[in-house]
């Protein structure tokens, strides 16, 4: 007690001192009249002067302050007993909770405060960063200091320990603070976890933990698109696993498991398929039964018709990765013909891969993707108009192209639109005249059928899907380069002109991004690097920035809100690089993609097939 008193003294008779230093500075500067007419002789802005230390010095201080006990104007009892001290002006200052608490009258009149929630040595870690902005947290005191700092509402000390927490996670603790994070309202952290769990499922679902889940948890889990398992047979196995722990109080979760393990992924291996059948617990439910048979009859229905597009989500592979999905571009190598190569290509990572090549050159041809899973290439082959169409679907276990229904109609240089689940072949060149017949594939009953014809003949147009319409954009008829546009009514089988772009376009490409049409590129005596917009809204079209250099048939998709022009042509050399329009900034982005001597010539997006690297 006597040194802290000595203490004390000290502290003032300093205050004191540096308050004489100071009245005497200011009496003698009051003295230097001839500084003070100098300076106003002199032009000099105010300057405004920021000491980037003065707030930890406060800090320091006032910490210092408290150790000594120095104007300490509360005391907190915590639940063991013990005291923690500090001023209510500096907790009010950092915590909504103290400010709260001062606020009422009569907390704000007490110098000794219960806080029986807290324990002392986390009280005293949560006061010290208040006053130091420093908090050490480790393994023993995480699971304890989360929820206090949530009770102070010390938001930054709650956000480390939750970054604290993701460092530490791993497959033998992943679900225990996922529980943690929900239990706490720990946003971040409960994403992470889960991101977590679904990024390593594989190793996660060996754990002892995997097998305390809740059967919620676990549909949660299962369920999941983004699961990372490229075998669904991991899937099934997890879940007999999970029932089979506690087999009396779980067989009645199997039907409701079941649902979500997509059986008809591995009927098409009969090694696996028989490893179901056989399963006993599946044998003894009928809902599992009807699981199993599904699988079997889409697997043999794939087999005989090749294109079947899944009617539930169990049919279609999961997608995880950096991108959910990818483009399949159509390239030519100008040493080697007439051979159509793809590759797979993500834009997030760069990455690029080999995908299965057509045996002919599809240059003048028209691509369609329909589902994000059935892609389709249609007429022009080696530079000729054809009926020929080729099918890939890329969640095969072994993709290839496979020939499809012949098109009613021979054509090159057509446009394509994907609608409801129905490919459209629109336009194009028959070698002797520009067309203007379209054709539809039924997915009912696989089989191309005629519908009304546009108002003019187009080949080298663009067609772009909007509002359950089908846009026919410019192109060139038999004597001109065309910038009419004319849109396509499903419902009423008809054809209805719109207002005309404001250039004529020839080899134009289209997207369509956020409820607008882009018309990209083209040619009208010479090639283009504009591109125009159309707001059915009020039916008008618009400029939008130019690309960086001219593009004639360039391929376009849309991923990721933003608008990709793939290779094409400027002067009839080739184009190597691809062009990413932002609609929010207006702007777009140049980067180089094919190798030497490839062109680019289209492009699809498609969900992330199996055999695309992750």
């Amino acid at each position: 007690m006597i040194l802290k008193l000595i203490t004390i003294c000290k502290i003032y008779s300093k205050m004191l001192l540096m308050s004489v230093k100071e009245m005497d500075t200011i009496q003698s500067s009051s003295c230097e009249n001839n500084l003070k007419h100098v300076l106003t002789s002199k032009e000099c802005e105010p300057t405004i002067f920021r000491n980037n230390c003065h707030s930890a010095g406060i800090l320091e201080d006032l910490q210092s302050l408290r150790k000594n006990e120095v104007l300490c104007d509360v005391r907190f009892e915590a639940d063991d007993g013990k005291i923690v001290i500090g001023h209510k002006i500096v907790l009010i200052a950092a915590s909504p909770y103290f400010r709260a608490m001062f606020s009422n009258f009569d907390e704000s009149n007490k110098d000794l405060i219960n806080i029986r929630s807290l324990d002392s040595t986390i009280l005293q870690l949560l006061v010290d960063y208040i006053y130091t902005g420093e908090i050490l947290i480790t393994k023993e005191n995480v699971q304890v200091l989360l929820p206090a700092a949530n009770v102070l509402q010390l938001h930054y000390v709650n956000g480390a320990c939750a970054v604290f927490l993701q460092k530490t996670l791993d497959p033998s603790n992943c679900f225990s603070i996922r529980a943690f994070a929900d239990l706490h309202n720990c946003t971040d952290l409960l994403l992470s976890s889960e991101a977590y769990i679904k990024q390593h499922f594989l190793e996660v679902v060996k754990s002892e933990e995997f097998l305390s889940i809740s059967s919620e948890d676990l549909v949660k889990l299962i369920s999941c698109n983004d699961l990372a398992v490229l075998f669904e047979e991991k899937v099934f196995e997890c879940v007999i696993k999970w029932v089979k722990h506690d087999l009396n109080q779980r067989k009645d979760f199997l039907p409701e498991l079941m649902e979500h393990v997509r059986l008809p992924l591995l009927a098409s291996r009969p090694d696996v398929l028989n490893n179901v059948i056989e399963e006993p617990l599946l044998k003894n439910s009928p809902k599992c039964k009807d699981y199993v048979i599904e699988g079997i009859r889409f697997n043999l229905l794939k087999s005989v018709q090749h294109f079947t597009i899944p009617q539930t989500i169990r049919c279609k592979p999961r997608q995880f990765g950096n991108s959910k999905k990818v483009i399949l571009m159509f390239n030519q190598r100008l040493e080697i013909s007439p051979k159509c190569y793809t590759e797979w290509y993500d834009p997030a990572t760069q990455l690029r891969e080999n995908a299965p090549g057509i045996n002919d050159c599809r240059k003048t041809a028209g691509f369609g993707v329909i589902s994000d899973q059935f892609v389709f290439v249609m007429g022009g082959v080696n530079g000729s108009s054809s009926k020929s169409v080729s099918m890939l679907d890329v969640f095969s276990q072994s993709p290839s192209w496979i020939q499809m229904v012949d098109m009613e109609v021979k054509r090159k240089d057509l446009g394509v639109g994907v609608l409801d689940d129905c490919i459209y072949a629109v336009g194009g060149h028959d070698d002797h005249n520009a067309l203007n017949s379209v054709e539809v594939f039924d997915v009912s009953n696989q089989k191309w059928r005629m519908v009304s014809s546009m108002t003019i003949e187009r080949h080298d147009l663009g067609v772009g899907v909007l509002n359950n319409r089908l846009y026919a954009v410019g192109g060139a008829d038999d004597n001109m380069c065309l910038k009419s546009v004319e849109y396509y009514d499903p419902t009423l089988d008809t054809w209805t002109p719109v207002e005309d772009m404001s250039v004529s376009r020839q080899g134009v490409s289209v997207g369509v991004l956020d409820g607008l049409i882009y018309a990209i590129g083209g040619y009208n005596g010479k090639d283009l690097k504009s591109v125009e917009v159309y707001r059915p809204s009020d039916g008008v079209w618009s400029s939008v920035a130019d690309m960086e250099i001219c593009r004639f048939r360039p391929g376009v998709v849309v991923l990721d809100g933003l608008l990709f022009v793939i290779g094409g042509e400027i002067e009839s050399s080739i184009v190597d690089t691809v062009e990413i329009y932002n609609p929010n900034t207006n702007t777009w982005t140049t980067m180089r993609l094919s190798r030497n001597e490839v062109q680019i010539y289209g492009g699809v997006v498609v969900d992330r097939p199996l055999q695309f690297t992750n």
